[in-house]
Formats: C-alpha cells, sequence, structure tokens
C-alpha cells in the first residue's frame, strides 16, 4: 500500500510539472534534464559526504558552531586644551594621552556558552586584551602582588550550570566586575570615555560567582572573591557580593548591588621579574606588614536603564562607597551618581550624554579630597555593520586646583578635550560583550 501512494505521489508531482510547461510554453530539453541532473548529483554528494564524516570531524563543527570567536580594535586621537605637561588627560579610565594617536584596546573574545537543551551544562569564555586599556585595569603592584602575570587575560572564566531548581549558573575564573553602569568595550557605551565611577569601582575579580532565575523578571547573584582588582590575593581575606537584576516591563531593568571586602595589603610587593628569595616562582612575597590592617571595603551601587521608545534611552546610577584603613579609623568616603542619554536619530547617527557628580572625601579616587563633575557630549556615525567613528566632547572641573597645565607646578579646575575614536568589532557574538 505504502509502495502505491509513492507511485501515485510520483504520478501527480509528473502531471503538475507537465501542466506548468504547457502553460508557460517552455519545451523541456537538456538545460533543463542538466539542472535537474546537477541538482540530483549535489544532493547525492552531500549524503555520501555526511555518511563519510567521521565522528572526529563531526564534534570538530559541532564546535565551531556553538562557540563565537570575536575581535575588536579600538583606537583614538585626543586634545587635551591644557596642553598638559606629559600629554597626560587625568582622571580618565582609558583615553589617558593627549595629542597622540593612541591604541585603546585591541581584545579577542572566543566563548562557548552552555547549551542545556543540547545536553552540554559546561562553558567558557577567554578575553585577551592589549593596549593603553590593559594598562588601566590591570596596571601595578598596587592592586596586584603580580600584575604582569595577568596584564593580558582580562576574562578567563568556566562555566556550569547546575541542575538545581530552573538552574543555577556557577562561573570560576576571571571575571569582569558588574559595579557602575558602563563596561569594557567602548562599542557597548554611549559615550568614548569613560565614567569616574567606571574608573573608580573595581573592574573585575577573581573567584565563584553563581547566579539563579528567581522569577521572569528577578534574577539573584553571589560573588566569592579574592578582592577587588585582585587576581591573586594579597590578604587572605575573601570579599562577597549580593547582586540583584529586576526587570519589571520589557523597557526597563534595574540593577542593585552590595559588595563587602577588606582591600589593605597585608604584605608588600616584591620586586618582579627579579630572582625568587625561595624555590618558588618570582614575584611572591613574604614581607609581611604589620599590624595588618582589618579596615572593610563597602560598596552600595544601584543603576536603571530605560528604553522609553524605541530611539530614547536614559540610565541612571547612584554610587556610596566607604573604605577604612583599620576597623577604628577614620572612614574615607566616594559618593555621587550619573545620568546617560542616548538618542538614535537614524540607523547610522546617534548622540549620547553624560552628566556625573563624584564627591572625593579622603581621596580615595583622586588622592585628595575634592568635588568633581564631568559632561560628556558623544556622537556616533556607524558606517558599516562593526565599524564605528565616535566624536566626542569632554569637560571636567573641580573645586580644588587639580589639572594639569603647559606649566609644571601650575594647576587648574578644569581640563576640556576633544576625542575622535575609531572602532572595529568582529564576531557572532550578539550584544554587549
Amino acid at each position: 500500500m505504502r509502495r502505491k501512494i509513492e507511485q501515485l505521489e510520483a504520478r501527480i508531482s509528473q502531471m503538475e510539472y507537465e501542466k506548468t510547461v504547457a502553460i508557460s510554453g517552455d519545451v523541456p530539453g537538456k538545460k533543463v534534464s542538466s539542472e535537474l541532473n546537477a541538482k540530483v548529483v549535489s544532493t547525492s554528494q552531500e549524503k555520501e559526504q555526511n555518511k563519510g564524516l567521521a565522528p572526529e570531524d563531526r564534534s570538530v563543527l559541532d564546535f565551531f558552531r556553538g562557540t563565537t570567536i570575536n575581535m575588536t580594535l579600538d583606537g583614538y586621537y585626543g586634545y587635551n586644551f591644557n596642553r598638559p605637561v606629559g600629554g597626560i588627560n587625568l582622571l580618565r579610565a582609558y583615553d589617558v594621552t593627549s595629542n597622540s594617536f593612541s591604541l585603546n584596546q585591541a581584545a579577542i573574545v572566543i566563548e562557548q556558552s552552555p547549551n542545556v537543551e543540547a545536553g552540554r551544562r559546561f562553558g567558557m569564555r577567554l578575553d585577551l586584551q592589549y593596549g593603553q586599556a590593559t594598562e588601566t585595569v590591570q596596571g601595578n603592584a598596587g592592586n596586584e602582588p603580580r600584575p604582569q602575570v595577568y596584564r593580558n587575560v582580562w576574562q578567563a572564566y568556566g562555566t556550569y550550570v547546575a541542575p538545581i531548581g530552573k538552574g543555577v549558573t556557577v562561573d570560576f575564573g576571571k571575571f569582569a566586575g558588574a559595579l557602575g553602569y558602563e563596561t569594557n568595550y567602548t562599542k557597548d557605551n554611549f559615550n568614548y570615555s569613560r565614567a569616574y565611577f567606571f574608573n573608580y569601582l573595581p573592574f573585575y575579580h577573581f573567584g565563584f560567582r553563581a547566579s539563579y532565575p528567581v522569577s521572569d523578571k528577578l534574577t539573584a547573584m553571589y560573588w566569592l572573591v579574592n578582592g577587588a582588582n585582585q587576581s591573586e590575593d594579597f590578604n587572605g581575606f575573601k570579599s562577597q557580593a549580593l547582586l540583584l537584576t529586576y526587570k519589571p516591563t520589557k523597557r526597563v531593568t534595574v540593577q542593585a548591588n552590595y559588595y563587602a571586602g577588606q582591600e589593605q595589603r597585608d604584605r608588600n610587593p616584591a620586586l618582579n621579574p627579579t630572582f625568587a628569595s625561595f624555590p618558588t616562582q618570582p614575584g611572591l612575597s613574604t614581607d609581611l606588614i604589620r599590624p595588618v590592617l582589618r579596615g572593610r571595603f563597602h560598596v552600595l551601587d544601584a543603576y536603571a536603564t530605560f528604553n522609553i521608545t524605541d530611539k530614547l534611552t536614559l540610565a541612571l546610577e547612584g554610587d556610596y562607597v566607604i573604605n577604612r584603613i583599620q576597623t577604628n579609623s577614620a572612614p574615607a568616603r566616594v559618593t555621587g551618581g550619573a545620568a546617560y542619554l542616548r538618542y538614535q536619530f537614524q540607523p547610522k547617527f546617534a548622540l549620547g550624554g553624560r552628566f556625573e557628580y563624584l564627591s572625593d572625601r579622603g581621596g580615595l579616587f583622586s588622592g585628595s579630597t575634592q568635588a568633581l563633575k564631568e559632561n560628556t557630549v558623544t556622537a556616533d556615525y556607524k558606517l558599516a555593520e562593526g565599524f564605528l567613528l565616535r566624536g566626542e566632547w569632554r569637560r571636567d572641573f573641580s573645586n580644588q586646583l587639580f589639572f594639569l597645565t603647559n606649566r609644571p607646578g601650575l594647576l587648574k579646575k578644569e581640563q576640556n578635550t576633544a576625542t575622535l575614536g575609531l572602532v572595529w568589532w568582529f564576531g557572532r557574538k550578539e550584544g554587549s560583550w
């Protein structure tokens, strides 16, 4: 019976084909036969290739199907109208030089995310970064016992989705911080330069983090890490954080974060590279600091994003930071906030603005007590998908004489900069990196 049905289907297909030819006036000839034969041959070859594909080759293809390899290149030219000594823009995270063609960052991001539906509960991510940005986020022995060991590793962590409830996602390794609204890669921000709070709040952490979707609108995350900007711990104290992400509607996202740690080191850095003082790796220090500095570091951070329309986005950020050297020491505080605005006039053109205030009582951020403000306006022009031209005007100002000028020892209360940035990115990873 099944064979007869197949014969009938074939006969009907032939009749429909002959009817189409009669209506169009075309007479089937050699060209049609050749095309049909080519399709048959092509299909047969594909089947033969699939049959002959070794399991090892199939696993390689599956790997690349689930893995994204992404690259970005970010450079700029900036001019500081103070003409500062050394061509240095103070308080800038990435656009640190004036009157110089500069490489902000060149990075490669390799990621394979878990795919529970496909039966793979684990994944991994590796970000390698080079350029001036590297010196900011992985700069010196002030925050790292051995910064050169990890200098170009921006992120490196493995992921496992534990089959608990809706799935607990656990990461281990070095990962970017989530305190503050802005992120590492320029293409994912409204402005070319970064805010004071991006420059001050922790850039990265090393340890564990776990997240769980409490509901469709609320996600909770917990961290247990070495500390702020510490790939290797320098005091033996483990810092913790609790982060909550709430999405009441598809156009509003709110994040509230609390971080607590002990960020004073208990041993002096060792000169590195040099000869090891013990049969171990260079740079590991046994020069203890006494008395032990046990003061705590606390951060309250919150920000919200409002996609008011498809073209207009508003974001607000507020921060409160307090630090003590000893438990009974006078506290130093950083408080303030920022507002971010972006309007997409056309698919290729957008304007972004940032308005920020930071009170630095005790010099935690800038090294001296002062009130800082900055206003930034940025124009985006997307020359092509993955190629962005960004022009920016920024004004920093303080209530104290702080910013460099062209005369050593002569300071000003403000600095103004104009910057032109070029950003390229490639790869299949969607959204923010």
